[in-house]
């Protein structure tokens, strides 16, 4: 008898449709055990289904059946992983083997891991194949309770979540009546907790200038480096950036939330993120940790801190390879990862931001510790990090260690809330400004040509601007950097125009440029 059941693989962050048919044959002597055979390029998990599948059946009281069962996992071309084929594939069994209701199969897409004991253990993906079953017209989608939420922020979809597949069992023979869709407010649940931060600015005294530089950072999405002695605070400004970015979107929620449950990222009883990610992995982090790809293709650390912050902590410890492999995604935004047996796509619009010491000792330029380091040993380090990438990265900072008189003031620094309120005033400008323009939102997104229209100086500016150029040799890419730094700072100030004060403020932004720093 031939069962058909449904249910879905994730490619990337997309879901792929998947008809899972199981056809058991009679045959003329009945073997002593149960023989499966999956088709349809099936992983190592997938194939390990039958002994899960047999011992669950087993341990609520139905045997497997003694006869030939093939199962085809269609369409046959795409590569199946993960064990999420479990629980469709053991209705498909019951189903043809008579012992379920197969009338109302096609209405559903099914999804689940067996635990021996028939339980649903959670999956990978539930929300992207939740859209992926909105899409396709399913009336509903059956998924592990510790995947409900996640999947049921999707609308105009029946999400129901399973404990056990004895449960789903009852369900499509109409003898469960505690199984029932989960509904979710999505909206109100997003925008209650949109503005909750554990971490403020205000708890960070002193360095005013480099709160400005997070400021200016944050209105334009500019990539930001930090350069000082340890102790000096920089990790605890980069963790407290989320706080001052603008608050997310729904659309750019639901992006987020996908990348990080097709990654595994979400807890039980997670919705839509509501924070922006900050991801910040240890300096031995490979190369594919951090793009992305594998065996089995994972999304990597730059996106999962999609529509977020990057931080890489004491940059120059990173290996160099693994900080070349940055260059193309922070500047196109997206990464493909191309291996012999499959090419995915990640979204990666993140923030980067960096700190690092300014020398092997790292008291170079401190106010009352000498440095040890000489000249050569101090370029020698800077030299870890290739000038293309120091390029990418709009806003190199100096910070320098506060007094004990700063450190021991009680008069807390300015809230993150207040930050926040002109960050947001500034991108507002930035979304009208560039309403006409798909895929760019920020000035850190601008063209050559929006740059011509919008990021032009006045032409004494101009002369003022190439003489910086020239005594510090900056490279082309340095130069737009400075530009785009202007017009965000002309946006907080609501100039229309790139004054003078907004263009030197922004050349400021440069002096940590490799020709001039160390001498």
């Amino acid at each position: 008898m031939l069962a058909k059941t449904y249910c879905a693989t994730v490619d990337g962050i997309t879901a792929i449709p998947v008809t899972i048919e199981v056809n058991i044959t009679a045959t003329s002597k009945e073997p002593s055990f149960a023989h499966m055979v999956i088709v349809g390029l099936p992983d190592s998990s997938v194939k390990e289904s039958q002994s899960r599948i047999e011992a669950a059946l087993s341990n609520i009281g139905i045997t497997m059946p003694r006869q030939e069962i093939t199962v085809n996992l269609a369409p046959g071309d795409i590569r199946k992983e993960g064990t999420g084929f479990d629980l469709p594939i053991a209705l498909g069994i019951l189903m043809a083997n008579g012992l379920m209701d197969m009338s109302e199969a096609g209405r559903f897409m099914v999804l689940g891991e067996l635990s021996l004991d028939g339980s649903l253990q959670p999956i990978r993906g539930a929300l992207p194949i939740a859209i992926k079953a909105r899409e396709m017209g399913y009336d509903g989608l059956i998924v592990p309770q510790q995947n409900v939420h996640e999947a049921a922020v999707v609308n105009k979809l029946k999400v129901y979540g399973a404990t056990s597949l004895k449960q789903v069992m009852d369900f499509f023979n109409h003898c469960a009546p505690d199984l029932q869709p989960t509904v979710i407010d999505t909206r109100a649940e997003f925008y209650a907790h949109q503005n909750e931060f554990s971490l403020d600015f205000a708890d960070v005294k002193g360095q005013e200038a480099v709160k400005r530089a997070f400021e200016v950072a944050a209105a334009g999405g500019h990539n930001l480096i930090m350069v000082g002695p340890p102790g000096a605070g920089k990790s605890m400004m980069a963790r407290r950036l989320p706080s001052i970015l603008p608050p997310l979107s729904l659309a750019e929620s639901l992006e987020t939330t996908q990348i990080h449950s097709v990654a595994g990222q979400l807890k039980g009883g997670t919705g839509l993120i509501t924070e922006r990610p900050f991801r910040a992995p240890h300096h031995t982090v490979s190369q594919v940790a951090l793009v992305g790809g594998g065996a089995n293709p994972m999304p990597g650390e730059i996106s999962l801190a999609h529509n977020g912050v990057l931080f890489l902590d004491e940059l120059p410890e990173f290996q160099r390879a693994t900080l070349e492999v940055l260059r193309q995604p922070l500047e196109d935004r997206h990464i493909t990862v191309t291996r012999a047996k499959y090419s995915i796509e990640y979204p990666c619009n993140v923030m980067f931001v960096a700190s690092m010491n300014p020398c092997p000792c790292g008291y170079y330029n401190h106010p009352t510790k000498p440095c040890q380091c000489t000249p050569g040993q101090i370029h020698k380090y800077l030299n870890k990090i290739s000038g293309p990438l120091l390029d990418r990265i709009d806003i190199q900072i100096e910070i320098t260690p506060l007094s004990f008189n700063d450190l021991s003031r009680t008069k807390p620094g300015e809230p993150s809330a207040a930050i926040r309120e002109r960050v947001v005033r500034a991108r507002q400008i930035q979304e009208e400004r560039y309403r006409a323009f798909p895929g760019i939102h920020c000035n850190a997104q601008m063209t050559t040509a929006l740059m011509r229209q919008y990021a032009t100086p006045a032409p004494q500016d101009m002369n003022m601007l190439r003489d910086v150029i020239n005594r510090l040799q900056l490279s082309a890419r340095a130069y737009d950097r400075i530009l785009r730094l202007a017009r965000t700072i002309a946006d907080l100030d609501g100039s229309p125009t790139i004054q003078t004060a907004h263009l030197s403020e922004a050349i400021g932004y440069r002096n940590l440029d490799r020709e001039t720093w160390g001498q």
